[in-house]
């Protein structure tokens, strides 16, 4: 997707090496930057990995946040060229779905919920169409008979989250990005306010870009001025899957926000059988532990709008930490350190706004210019 010098001679340090930090150091690698990913633990194996995968920036809209929204739509409309952009150079399935999503609401007072977020979706001018529950069966005819309304999105789509971030670390190293797993970042060096490089065992690596992509943990990087800090934090969430078995497969995403219940759900079928559910939000800081009482609320929720996975076995149960800004939209762009740029605070979103954060970052490095696209989620926001 790069349309940039192929010569550029940059050299760039990321700090995280999540989807958003592999999907900007391949950009980056591929015109020419000499790109080094330091991740803290295995690469793409925090909230990268826990995520379910789903393209729905319809579906989750919220009326008071028309920029994310459209931030997430142009995002979602990348996707098709930057997977095949991606399982060009990787050689590796993304398992890209595009058969849309199906928003139920299991008894009257889910409905009239239902009704108010569809009215939202038309003054956003958002393709959707409202269905009756008998049109939402005869799409998913496993979906449960006291289903009464259902908002049918087509545009949005899911892609397999886990196979993308063995892609984007397979297309990285082919395109000649260096990432050392395991190998947290001691420091970052500011001099008179601008990035030098970071402190890694004891040895400085200069750079003349660090990107900050460090996900939930962005702002605990030692050496960044109180003032440029990220306001990110750990938002929980516990996850399961289940093996999906003949006569009890799913084709498209359900999403089942719940009225009465603290938990809405949703049920997000996979290429290889595993149906994916979460997702319960806890502001519980670093606490990555499962409870019985998160998991039962994702159990009954999906029983409720799908019965039929009553008997289907369990394959895997998780949790992630969501990084969260105060505002719960991503940081991108320039700071007030010179030379050190952000790609944080994806929240829910970070697997939808890869492709965009990927293209819009790499082209700030390389052209020096901030595109409207990014403008209005600066770290300047919040002060």
């Amino acid at each position: 997707m790069q349309n940039h010098n192929p010569h550029s001679n940059k050299r760039v340090v990321i700090i995280g090496g999540g989807v958003i930090g592999l999907g900007i150091g391949w950009q980056l690698a591929k015109a020419g930057c000499t790109v080094s990913i330091y991740e803290r633990d295995q690469a793409g194996r925090a909230a990268s990995w826990a995520a379910a995968g789903m393209l729905a920036p319809h579906a989750e809209v919220h009326f008071e946040e028309r920029a994310l929204l459209k931030l997430g739509v142009q995002s979602c409309r990348m996707y098709p060229e930057w997977v095949v952009e991606l399982e060009t150079d990787s050689q590796i399935s993304v398992g890209y779905r595009a058969e849309g999503t199906l928003i139920v609401g299991v008894d009257r007072d889910d409905a009239r919920e239902l009704e108010h977020h569809y009215e939202s979706q038309q003054l956003l001018d958002l393709k959707v169409e409202w269905l009756i529950g008998a049109a939402a069966r005869e799409m998913e005819p496993l979906l449960s008979p006291k289903i009464t309304a259902a908002i049918w999105s087509r545009d949005d789509h899911q892609v397999d989250n886990r196979a993308m971030v063995k892609a984007l670390i397979g297309a990285y190293q082919k395109a000649n990005g260096t990432l050392h797993e395991n190998t947290p970042i001691d420091k970052i060096e500011i001099v008179k306010g601008k990035a030098k490089g970071v402190w890694v065992k004891n040895n400085l690596e200069e750079a003349d870009v660090i990107v900050l992509a460090a996900g939930c943990w962005s702002s605990d990087i030692d050496g960044l001025p109180q003032a440029v800090k990220p306001p990110v934090r750990p938002v929980k969430g516990q996850m399961l899957a289940l093996q999906m078995e003949e006569g009890i497969v799913l084709q498209k995403v359900i999403r089942a926000p719940r009225a009465k219940y603290p938990t809405d759900v949703y049920l997000v079928p996979k290429d290889d059988g595993r149906l994916v559910i979460g997702a319960t939000s806890e502001e519980m800081g670093f606490d990555t532990r499962l409870t019985a009482g998160g998991l039962f609320e994702l159990l009954r929720g999906t029983w409720e709008a799908v019965p039929g996975i009553y008997d289907l076995p369990i394959l895997e149960t998780w949790t992630g930490l969501r990084p969260g800004s105060r505002d719960n939209a991503p940081i991108l762009g320039e700071t007030g350190v010179e030379n050190l740029i952000m790609a944080t605070g994806h929240y829910r979103n970070g697997i939808l706004l890869t492709p965009v954060t990927a293209c819009e970052i790499a082209s700030l490095i390389l052209t020096g210019k901030t595109s409207e696209t990014i403008a209005p989620f600066q770290l300047s926001r919040f002060w």
